[in-house]
């Protein structure tokens, strides 16, 4: 009995255990970005330029996206970057867009039935996205061409502060708390937000910002402040080992270890 309780210390002792981050700085870039709203995986950069236009960078050359009669984008998910969800809040409405910023699909929620109030979108897998439904106050995982929900959460009172998600996994950031479901719905933890406003995913890993820095959560219950100097971040993305932060003039680049 001695023997198995060793063997099962050592199985699930790294389970648990706290995991290292390593920040290594790679590059400052002038950037005339109006708003930065994205980054895939394949280094394709999604903003406004100065004249409010939605843009993709790809390889040194632009492409240019608008909608005039949607206007303006409210957010771009950009994590599939061959399905980038882009979010028009005021009309109610998600375009699904190819790597070349062409149109594939137009989701109406003021034309689908039941009607959604939709205030938060990311990405799902297959034909799916994230969307909170502020009538009902949860998350649903809806499919947008067969227009049905195929799971749905428990209703969630508090202000919701930004949505993020992979192919397996969802994160709510509330006004109180963080909290992760699986794709099922079913909530995984819960955790009190102190004083957190906007977050991201990477490789299944929460990035916090907290004022005026960062702070990488494990996913269970360690949050460690990132070693970053003096920064204003207006955005920040990560895509698999790279952490951008945009501070409105400069683009910064940081490698991102994560052991």
């Amino acid at each position: 009995m001695q023997y198995l309780k060793v063997i099962l210390l050592f199985v699930v002792f790294p389970l648990f255990s706290q995991k290292n981050v390593e920040l290594k700085f790679v590059s400052k870039e002038k950037s005339n970005l109006k708003y930065l709203v994205g980054v895939d995986n394949f280094g394709d950069f999604y903003h406004f330029d100065k004249q409010n236009i939605f843009v993709q960078r790809k390889s040194g050359k632009t492409i240019d996206f608008a909608d005039i009669q949607l206007g303006n984008v409210t957010s771009v998910d950009a994590f599939n970057p061959l399905k980038i969800n882009a979010f028009y809040n005021d009309f109610n409405t998600v375009l699904v867009l190819d790597n070349r910023l062409n149109e594939i699909y137009r989701i109406n929620f003021n034309e689908i039935s039941p009607y959604r109030n939709v205030s938060h979108v990311s990405t799902g897998y297959d034909n799916t996205i994230w969307i909170y439904n502020q009538d009902s106050q949860q998350l649903e995982l809806f499919d947008y061409k067969q227009h049905i929900t195929k799971t749905k959460t428990l209703p969630v009172t508090n202000t919701v502060l930004h949505l993020a998600s992979n192919y397996n996994f969802v994160w709510l950031l509330t006004d109180k708390h963080l909290i992760s479901y699986s794709y099922f719905g079913s909530m995984l933890s819960k955790i009190e937000n102190d004083g957190y406003t906007d977050l991201i995913e990477i490789n299944e890993n929460i990035i916090l910002k907290k004022e005026n820095k960062l702070f990488f959560f494990d996913g269970v219950d360690n949050i460690t402040p990132l070693d970053l100097p003096e920064l204003l971040i207006k955005a920040f993305f990560a895509t698999d080992e790279t952490l951008y932060i945009y501070d409105g003039e400069f683009l910064h680049q940081y490698q991102l270890k994560i052991s």
